[in-house]
């Protein structure tokens, strides 16, 4: 099978349902940056990490495809490859997990640091640009709530993720000064 299909030469792409529209649709954009952030934690899973974050990584690259594929199923009746309430519960418990280890937080913390959280910092900035076009979708079309709810833990996640790395290495959270 070749990778091309010229079908899209003309500016459109098909859905799950053989629905084609243009590709400049809300929905494809939408998808489309779910896809780069998945491409974001790929850079990341290239570096050397704990075996705990790389396996939650790779777990969250997994359900990142179902969330584009939730998006790109504009039938809601279709069940097939939907997010689920189940998979917030998980973020919320790697947090839970994650957060017993850190100290409070007090101050607004900058994006940096270590190269690695620096990266996650950086996916969670695309995580959060992936959820602002998701509401936007919402706004024009009917979508899974759960794929909203998702992706604002899902960013709630990555912050954690990266202060983690950051006190693994040994630095310090910087604060933000006006």
């Amino acid at each position: 099978m070749k990778i091309y299909t010229k079908t899209g030469d003309d500016g459109t792409t098909g859905l799950i349902g053989n629905k084609r529209v243009k590709k400049s649709n809300p929905r494809i954009a939408t998808y489309g940056i779910v896809d780069e952030l998945n491409a974001a934690i790929g850079i990341i899973l290239s570096s050397k990490l704990g075996k705990d974050i790389r396996n939650l990584l790779t777990r969250i690259q997994n359900d990142l495809f179902v969330v584009g594929a939730d998006l790109a199923n504009p039938n809601l009746d279709n069940k097939s490859s939907r997010v689920t309430s189940e998979m917030v519960l998980f973020l919320e418990k790697e947090i839970d997990k994650l957060e017993e280890k850190l100290s409070p937080i007090t101050f607004f913390i900058l994006p940096g640091g270590d190269l690695i959280a620096s990266r996650i910092h950086l996916a969670r900035a695309i995580c959060r640009r992936a959820e602002i076009n998701v509401v936007k979708l919402s706004e024009v079309d009917k979508i899974n709530n759960e794929c909203l709810i998702y992706m604002n833990r899902l960013s709630d996640l990555l912050f954690v993720i990266a202060r983690t790395i950051n006190k693994r290495k040994k630095i310090s959270d910087v604060a933000w000064k006006k």
